[in-house]
């Protein structure tokens, strides 16, 4: 078998081979560490910025004029079909932060019979909505935390349920 040439070690200290000491080693690896920190610190800041611009959107209602009635039923009307299509007996109408309920979602956690009245803007809307056309129709509301991040709410949902046909 036949030995290779190496270099000697002085080569590597000085700097004539792509090969890093140690230190450089860990100092490169603590500079990517630094560039992903920021990268992630600025889509938070990016994904906190888009936060309260929903926040500041749903909290200012609809004006519900007939045309936009009309609008959100036809929508809605095809959603339900679709799921009814599909065997389900319940859809996901609506998803808010939970800064739109007075109480941060903790009516809602809790199952409390008077969670609506923690409702702000356009899901206090989308309740009434629910309340006054859809109810009397034989459609349930359920509402629920849906997203959990860190162990704390954040989001909820609205869902429309409905009873199964027997066949």
């Amino acid at each position: 078998m036949e030995m290779l040439p190496t270099q000697p070690v002085s080569t590597f200290a000085s700097g004539d081979t792509p090969f890093m000491s140690a230190a450089d080693l860990a100092g490169y690896a603590a500079s990517i560490r630094t560039a992903r920190a920021i990268r992630e610190r600025e889509g938070l800041d990016q994904a906190d910025k888009a936060q309260a611009h929903l926040i500041k959107r749903l909290s200012d209602p609809v004006e519900l004029t007939p045309e936009k009635v009309e609008e959100i039923t036809a929508t809605l009307l095809h959603r339900l079909r679709v799921a009814a299509e599909q065997g389900k007996t319940e859809l996901q109408v609506m998803r808010f932060p939970n800064a739109l309920c007075a109480d941060g979602g903790r009516a809602i956690t809790n199952v409390e019979a008077d969670w609506p009245e923690t409702l702000t803007g356009r899901p206090r809307q989308a309740f009434e909505f629910w309340r006054d056309r859809l109810r009397p129709r034989g459609y349930g509301l359920r509402a629920s935390i849906i997203d959990w991040p860190h162990g704390m709410p954040r989001d909820v949902a609205f869902f429309l349920t409905w009873e199964a046909a027997e066949p």
